[in-house]
């Protein structure tokens, strides 16, 4: 069974249908990308399946259970965890108590221990941030895990999302754009880090980039997106070589 299935799947803004009979399926362990120009859909497809929109037809089912209807957070409790293409972090929080917050949905030791300061609570505390400082130490970020996430650059506020996501223990992990605005640099060193996030946690990755470096060198199976509709899938060779594909990054060729 598959990881991830999505049968179907449209979606109509008023009169607009953005997404038209999108189809999925994910395996454990798999590294799946979403191309395609700008205003194709793509976002708009990670939102209907993270639960920021509901889609109006078709299902999606995360481990053989539809998860049609349920919140963000319900989805996240599930298993999917994600990033955004625009950074979604509090600006005057540390880096590891974004990380740290993250883990919190998983906390056991309730208010009577929140208000008394059991010893349940200062073992899970302290297991919660042993956990942090790991995963940022995973992106590169540990000795960075006291500043304030306004004082870093870009890049580095993307590399603790990424230990964001990481933190709510996800089964499949959804990167919208993970290395928008990063210079030659930081993409490399950002394209190491999902290879590191793949090999030791073994999750699920699906991604979309604009950067096709970054999709033919890390995903194994790729479609395209034109227009809310997928026009090509297949392996990284497969796409780059595909009429379609050439035809909607750069244009038919007219012969005047």
């Amino acid at each position: 069974m598959p990881l991830l299935q999505i049968n179907n799947m449209s979606h109509d803004f008023g009169g607009l249908r953005a997404v038209n009979n999108y189809n999925l399926e994910i395996e454990p362990g798999q590294v799946r990308g979403l191309i395609g120009p700008n205003g194709a859909g793509k976002t708009t497809i990670f939102n209907l399946i993270t639960g920021i929109y509901r889609p109006t037809e078709g299902d999606i089912l995360l481990n053989g259970q539809s998860i049609v209807g349920l919140k963000p957070y319900q989805i996240a409790a599930e298993g999917l965890g994600r990033t955004f293409q625009n950074l979604r972090l509090w600006r005057h929080m540390s880096v590891l108590d974004h990380v740290k917050m993250a883990q919190y949905s998983k906390i056991s030791y309730g208010l009577i221990g929140a208000f008394f300061g059991t010893p349940k609570r200062s073992k899970e505390e302290a297991e919660i941030e042993e956990k942090a400082y790991s995963l940022l130490k995973l992106v590169g970020m540990a000795n960075l895990a006291d500043q304030l996430i306004v004082n870093l650059p870009y890049g580095d506020q993307r590399r603790v999302e990424m230990a964001r996501a990481l933190a709510t223990e996800p089964r499949i992990l959804f990167l919208d754009e993970p290395t928008a605005g990063m210079n030659p640099e930081e993409l490399i060193q950002m394209m190491e880090i999902i290879r590191r996030v793949h090999s030791e946690f073994g999750l699920a990755i699906f991604l979309i980039e604009h950067r096709l470096k970054v999709v033919m060198e890390l995903c194994e199976i790729i479609q395209t997106l034109v227009f809310g509709e997928v026009i090509a899938e297949g392996s990284a060779e497969e796409i780059q070589n595909d009429p379609k594909v050439i035809e909607a990054y750069l244009g038919k060729e007219t012969i005047i």
